[in-house]
């Protein structure tokens, strides 16, 4: 009767540390970040990061327009992009259908599918709510679902002591990548346009910064929490679609990644440390 007792609990014992496996080493550290890992999260920022960039160009566009402001205008969206406008009472309602062949954006990435965006018709409110979803909608091959609002307000920050564009983004969204991994992301970000916002008709001098946290669940599970601990900075004169200067801390069952964007170079690298060790990874791959 004992020897069996101490088989069940041998039993029950092993498969207790077999399902902790993947959280911990057999020592009981935690399992390190793998930069594969860092590069899929990079990519979900990446595809955040463009289709936020859209919608506020969509909603920059009417206000324009509504306003009858003159003067030759450089286009954000490839001429590929086909947009409807539609407005219904008191709301705009963009279309932007990218084909079922796609467009490249001006940083390199592709999109196909729709992005439908909605937005009030009083440009004089101090604060707009912009909303938009997905139809068939994929970035760089991974397909995007959920829905997104972003509250855009104009007022001075400790960021920038001038008034200047501010957008607050909601985000709920789930990822297919073309392996067929499911993310889900959640969090929110803000975006402070703090350059170029007064030369509303070149998108090219724009300077923005981004603050904000999240968590990203990925396919086995794991969940990755992430905070931006300096503003990440983006730069639309320089052709790429991550950051080029700020810091990410990541964590996942207790262990920690921080990404370092670097100090403002027009490139894809990033130094990520780990457990005091620092490495050079090309987020582009």
């Amino acid at each position: 009767m004992k020897t069996k007792f101490l088989l069940i609990a041998c039993i029950a014992l092993t498969f207790f540390i077999g399902c902790n496996s993947d959280e911990n080493t057999n020592d009981g550290t935690p399992t390190a970040i793998s930069n594969e890992e860092i590069l899929a999260n990079s990519k979900i920022d990446a595809s955040i990061e463009d289709v936020t960039t859209i919608a506020e160009d969509q909603f920059t566009a009417q206000q324009n327009i509504n306003n009858k402001t003159d003067g030759a205008i450089k286009n954000y969206l490839p001429s590929c992009a086909t947009i409807t406008t539609a407005l219904s009472g008191n709301t705009w309602t963009k279309t932007v259908d990218f084909g079922i062949e796609g467009c490249t954006l001006e940083n390199g990435n592709s999109v196909k599918g729709k992005m439908v965006i909605s937005f009030s018709n009083d440009f004089s409110a101090s604060t707009q709510t912009i909303s938009y979803t997905f139809e068939g909608f994929y970035h760089n091959g991974k397909k995007l679902q959920g829905s997104k609002s972003i509250v855009r307000t104009k007022k001075a920050t400790p960021l920038q002591s001038e008034v200047h564009p501010v957008l607050t983004v909601a985000i709920d969204l789930t990822i297919t990548f073309d392996d067929g991994g499911v993310y889900t992301r959640k969090g929110t970000l803000t975006k402070e346009t703090i350059a170029g916002y007064d030369t509303w008709f070149n998108w090219e001098d724009n300077v923005s910064v981004v603050t904000g946290s999240g968590t990203t669940t990925f396919p086995n599970g794991d969940t990755f929490s992430a905070e931006i601990t300096t503003p990440l900075e983006f730069y639309a004169t320089c052709r790429k679609p991550f950051a080029l200067k700020g810091i990410l801390s990541i964590t996942k069952n207790g262990a920690n990644a921080v990404v370092d964007y670097g100090n403002g170079d027009c490139n894809t690298l990033v130094n990520v440390t780990k457990d005091g060790i620092t490495t050079e990874i090309d987020l582009k791959k």
